[in-house]
């Protein structure tokens, strides 16, 4: 009996320990392994479309497209370097190169709304395709969630607990266009959920570590489901008031 009780406090050991070190693995490594999941969510889907619609598009694609996609692509190096400059505690790097990120993030939301415009001109005057203007919704909505989080976060930039969080939401927004590569989530309106999920994730991590979920998740994803809602409402139904919105827009 004593043998037995001793192999099952044993084991109850061994199975706390290794809570214990998958809360702390969690607790210091989240946000680093999350950026370079989100980094490979990008380069797996703009694989699969970038050689035909960038590289060697027929007919080429304006030269702004490659810009946007330089601007983009930076962003998703920075959150890697950022997340991994708190992990070597060099905080003070961290908050000097922040000030990069800032700006980076304004000139990232006058594009992401220029190109969106040029595109669809593009696409409808050059490409000829039809009905393409309801999808503008789709990228304002992702430079209004991605300009307000990373706006809030350069507020709360003193308090990290709201910082990082909103640097992670802001960045998991930008994955629909990645996401949306694949013609399965596109056609059925599904890259949002998808990107929700991976916030989500951010809501597990806050649960198994502090038994709790941080605010901002609590008041930010009700938020961004609201606006990717009605974005997909406007692009899916296209309503009268939408195509003027729309139409406004391009002709100007």
């Amino acid at each position: 009996m004593a043998i037995v009780n001793a192999g099952l406090a044993a084991g109850i050991e061994k199975e706390a320990s290794t809570t214990k070190q998958f809360k702390t693995f969690l607790g210091r490594y989240f946000y680093f392994c999350m950026s370079l999941v989100l980094a490979a969510l990008v380069i797996l889907g703009f694989s699969r479309t970038v050689n035909a619609n960038l590289l060697h598009a027929n007919p080429p694609r304006p030269l702004l497209l490659w810009i946007h996609g330089a601007a983009f692509s930076t962003w998703m190096v920075f959150f890697i370097v950022q997340s991994a400059l708190v992990r070597a505690r060099k905080v003070s790097v961290h908050r000097l190169l922040g000030w990069f990120g800032a700006g980076l993030a304004v000139v990232m939301v006058v594009l992401g709304v220029t190109i969106a415009v040029v595109m669809t001109r593009f696409d409808t005057v050059v490409l000829q395709q039809k009905g393409v203007d309801a999808f503008l919704s789709i990228p304002f909505a992702d430079m209004i969630i991605f300009g307000s989080c990373i706006a809030m976060a350069i507020y709360w930039r003193k308090k990290p607990e709201y910082h990082r969080r909103l640097v992670f939401i802001a960045s998991c927004q930008l994955m629909d266009a990645a996401i949306g590569r694949f013609d399965f989530m596109f056609n059925h309106a599904l890259f949002f959920p998808a990107l929700d999920g991976l916030i989500a994730l951010g809501m597990v991590r806050d649960w198994v570590v502090d038994k709790r979920v941080h605010k901002v998740y609590l008041y930010a994803l009700p938020s961004l489901i609201v606006v990717q809602s009605l974005a997909t409402y406007a692009w899916r139904i296209n309503p009268k008031w939408w195509q003027g919105i729309t139409q406004a827009i391009l002709r100007s």
